[in-house]
């Protein structure tokens, strides 16, 4: 089992839980109490991927996203309260937090969340040193990138545009520099009249 989930929940049987489903879906699982616990377990384990309760002792969700970050800025983060109130999801992913769930959530549904934050992570980690070099700002590529991620079919340069805070020309040049790596594909769109209009999709 090559990937590590570090577990972080004070209620033991809430860790049981998503223990079992870690485990379930192949991954190995250290676990966590608090957050200090968190943050030594992090810097012993190096794993994977945190999936860290909000409301915790020693440090809580907020608290201990922030010490994460601070030793490495791109290890998904998904936090998980049964808190619902749209204050707590923003604090948690100003803080650094890559994904935020509601509890209780089943057991499909976050093995897929837990695989799509892996998958774009390693996304990130394979082409961290080119976007330094090529002057391409990593949060804004992966912006553009979970967006493209998430949608059913290929979208325009315009759609883009209206669902993200990124200038029109930078969106352009984002999609340039994912064409020529070979994850995005291109498709011209023919209409009836005028030039064809392109659409991407991620690959």
């Amino acid at each position: 089992m090559s990937t590590t989930v570090l577990v972080v929940d004070d209620n033991e049987g809430i860790r049981y839980t998503l223990k079992e489903i870690c485990r379930f879906a192949g991954w190995r699982v250290v676990e966590a109490a608090n957050g200090m616990e968190a943050i030594t377990f992090f810097d012993i384990m190096k794993p994977d991927l945190i999936l860290l309760d909000y409301h915790l002792p020693n440090g809580d969700g907020v608290s201990t996203t922030k010490s994460i970050r601070k030793r490495n800025k791109h290890i998904p983060i998904i936090i998980l309260t049964a808190d619902a109130r749209q204050e707590v999801a923003d604090s948690s992913m100003e803080a650094g937090a890559t994904d935020f769930a509601i509890k209780p959530i089943k057991a499909p549904d976050l093995i897929a969340r837990l695989r799509l934050n892996l998958k774009l992570s390693k996304l990130t980690a394979d082409h961290h040193t080119a976007y330094v070099n090529k002057g391409i700002k990593q949060d804004t590529l992966m912006t553009i990138k979970n967006y493209l991620f998430a949608q059913q079919k290929a979208v325009t340069i315009d759609e883009l545009k209206s669902a993200l805070p990124i200038a029109y020309q930078t969106i352009h040049r984002y999609l340039t520099y994912l064409e020529s790596k070979g994850e995005v594909e291109v498709i011209a769109q023919y209409g009836s009249k005028g030039r064809p209009k392109n659409r991407y999709r991620l690959i």
